[in-house]
């Protein structure tokens, strides 16, 4: 008889432990803790790593802490064009990406590349804080992308052009040697400017410069200071031609893993990007042209733009007709932005 009861008491238990997972099961699904992939090509003390900061603390936030990133800064998973191979794999969960180089794959993205298209800095902040140019940007890249989607728009501020001597206007350029990104844009504007383009991944621009390779190259403010650039080229000349814009990326694969209520919140992680994002990246941007100057290097303001500005005003819609009615679309949506 006691072996009986043991056996009850043991089997009523073990139907109590039983019914007490099942009713818990729900529960322990949903706060399960997801930490997603999230790789850019630049130093984490750049625009790049503040966009990720902000997006994951939003994202902390809503999903009360169920969800975060793990950031891969640096290059670490490769630079921009394998990384957006890798994400449309499945392989890395988000991905920051320049536009340029996100119009390897969806070409209308050069329309920001167009040059003298911004009218200043609290203009280009404006335009991509807008949802409305974020929504026609995303129905661009889904026309035209498998494999992965933007969710927002950022900045690194607006890029100007480094050497070993100023620039103090178009003429400066004429003949030289300038590393751009692959994109139709860069290699129409800077031929107009009389200059010679050439195609490299980012993570050889140094030792080009060193060597010879091209005599000048172009990008942001603090992208020239964190990554040492100003060494081999100690001249910055403030031509302010073009927006240093970006993008925020989700695997397709990650994104259909996600619940609606989860997608709803990684959306709305990217739009706090787009909203606070760009004043920190410009504050970012004048602390470290302070820097530069205490430092030594020469930094060139005052720059005469007419020149590039008289050059490039007819390619701008040239561009965007042969790129298609979405850059069209666009290019018409930012002008109109007060």
């Amino acid at each position: 008889m006691q072996i009986e009861r043991a056996g009850t008491r043991r089997t009523w238990l073990c139907t109590l432990v039983a019914a007490a997972a099942m009713v818990a099961a729900p529960g322990a699904m949903a706060q399960q803790k997801r930490a997603f992939s999230f790789a850019y090509d630049q130093p984490p003390t750049t625009a790049y790593g503040i966009a990720a900061n902000i997006f994951d603390a939003k994202l902390k936030e809503l999903s009360g802490g169920t969800m975060s990133i793990n950031q891969f800064p640096g290059g670490q998973l490769g630079q921009e064009p394998q990384m957006l191979q890798k994400l449309r794999a499945g392989d890395i969960d988000f991905v920051i990406t320049s536009t340029a180089n996100a119009s390897t794959l969806a070409p209308q993205a050069g329309v920001f590349s167009l040059h003298f298209i911004f009218r200043d800095q609290n203009h280009l902040a404006k335009v991509l804080a807008d949802p409305a140019i974020t929504s026609a940007f995303r129905d661009m890249v889904k026309d035209s992308v498998q494999g992965a989607q933007v969710l927002g728009l950022l900045t690194m501020g607006l890029r100007n052009m480094y050497s070993k001597k100023e620039v103090r206007s178009v003429d400066d350029i004429k003949g030289q040697k300038i590393r751009v990104q692959a994109t139709k844009t860069e290699d129409t504007h800077f031929p107009a400017y009389g200059a010679q383009t050439v195609h490299m991944p980012f993570g050889e621009v140094y030792t080009s410069l060193q060597t010879g390779v091209v005599n000048i190259a172009e990008n942001g403010v603090n992208v020239y200071l964190a990554n040492k650039h100003y060494e081999v080229a100690p001249v910055l000349s403030m031509t302010e031609h073009e927006a240093n814009n970006n993008c925020l990326w989700v695997s397709d694969k990650t994104w259909a893993s996600l619940t609606p209520q989860q997608q709803q919140w990684v959306q709305a992680a990217a739009a706090e990007v787009g909203r606070t994002e760009p004043a920190m990246a410009l504050k970012l941007e004048k602390d470290s042209a302070d820097k530069l100057k205490s430092i030594g290097v020469k930094v060139v303001e005052g720059v005469d733009k007419a020149g590039f500005m008289k050059a490039a005003a007819p390619i701008q819609d040239q561009l965007a007709a042969e790129l298609g009615p979405h850059a069209v679309k666009i290019l018409k949506m930012v002008r109109e932005i007060k």
